[in-house]
Parts: structure tokens; C-alpha cells; sequence
């Protein structure tokens, strides 16, 4: 499936915030991209403009691609609870957003890679599906023959985010999904009530 793998500070600065973690060179040009960049001149937004940016910004931020998400939001959407917030959640739930929020990868494209090549196991078992949903009391840990690897345990050694809805054993590199995260404990900045909208025209 075809994925973004353009210059991600380009992207950065589109939104003007980092989306794919620290970027030292979004710190040095935090301003748009172009010929122009912080010079140029914009009329002011359209409401249309303002929703499609917030949908594009939660596509990159989580790195789905549009068929996904809008399938994602047609789930949400007949899900109960508050579409914006359900969207979100399902978001979270994926299992390449989950191994990157544990800390076995600084990215999530890199989580996504790690998933793909068959590094991770959940509740004991291979899964090399990204997207796959993790349910309340998933086990996701790192597969005893690549436990060893040294992409992992640098990215373990760095990570310094804790997040209450999961738990990492350092010792056994496995880690348990305790429940589905609340809005308030989802630290992306992304206005999901503006895709709400622009899904509802």
C-alpha cells in the first residue's frame, strides 16, 4: 500500500507544528514552506480549508492514507459515543501507533516497520498488520529473536513517555493495553470536531 515518504519537516511546517516527533530542522524554518515562506501573504481561511487541514494533519500524524480513514470514521460514526473522539480513539488503538507510544520506535513509521517485518507479537502471536486493533488487555511485546535488536533498545533507552492506559515490563520487552485511551489522555493536537464536519457535508 503506498505510504508518504516525502521530506516530513516539509509536512511540519505546512501545519506549522511537528508531526513526526522532534525535528531540529522544523525548529531552525518553522515557517511555511515555498519560494516565500514566512513572507507570503494569505487571505484568510475558509471554513472548508480550515476542516480538510485538520483531516490532512490527523492522516500524517498517524500515517493513513484516505480509503483507511474515512473507513475509520464510517466505524466511529456507528460506533456510540462522540464521532470526533471515537475517530480518535480508533486512531489509538492501532497496533503500529501503540508499539511507537511503548517507545520500541521513536517514529511511528518506524513502529509501522517493525509490525511489518514481523518483530512484534500480540498475546503471543506474530501480527504484521499495522492497522490491526488492540482490544482492553492486549499483551504486544517484542519477538524473543528480536529482542536483541539495536534499533529497539536504543529507542526503549530514549524513551521518557508514559502514558496511563499502557504498561511496559523493560525486562520481559512486553508491554499490556490496559484500556482504550480518553480524549483529554490523547496528547495530539488535532481538532477532530472540524473532520467531523467535513465528513458530514
Amino acid at each position: 500500500m503506498a505510504r508518504y515518504t516525502g521530506p516530513k519537516t516539509k509536512i511540519s511546517r505546512k501545519f506549522g507544528q511537528t508531526l513526526f516527533g522532534e525535528d531540529k530542522s522544523f525548529e531552525r524554518r518553522n515557517y511555511p514552506p515555498g519560494q516565500h515562506g514566512s513572507n507570503r501573504r494569505r487571505g484568510k481561511q475558509s471554513e472548508y480549508s480550515i476542516q480538510l487541514n485538520e483531516k490532512q494533519k490527523a492522516k500524517y500524524t498517524y500515517g493513513i492514507l484516505e480509503r483507511q480513514f474515512r473507513n475509520l470514521f464510517e466505524k466511529a460514526q456507528s460506533t456510540k459515543g462522540i464521532t470526533g473522539e471515537v475517530l480518535l480513539q480508533l486512531c489509538e488503538c492501532r497496533l503500529d501507533n501503540v508499539v511507537y507510544r511503548m517507545g520500541i520506535s521513536p517514529s511511528r513509521r518506524g513502529a509501522r516497520q517493525l509490525v511489518s517485518h514481523r518483530h512484534i507479537t500480540v498475546n503471543g502471536e506474530i501480527v504484521n498488520i499495522p492497522s490491526y486493533q488492540l482490544k482492553e488487555g492486549d499483551i504486544i511485546g517484542v519477538r524473543e529473536k528480536s529482542k536483541s535488536l539495536e534499533v529497539i533498545d536504543r529507542s526503549l533507552a530514549a524513551n521518557k513517555s508514559v502514558y496511563e492506559w499502557l504498561a511496559w515490563n523493560s525486562e520481559t520487552r512486553e508491554g499490556r493495553f490496559i484500556k482504550v485511551p480518553e480524549r483529554v489522555q490523547i496528547p495530539e493536537n488535532i481538532n477532530e470536531q472540524f473532520i467531523v464536519e467535513l465528513y458530514s457535508k
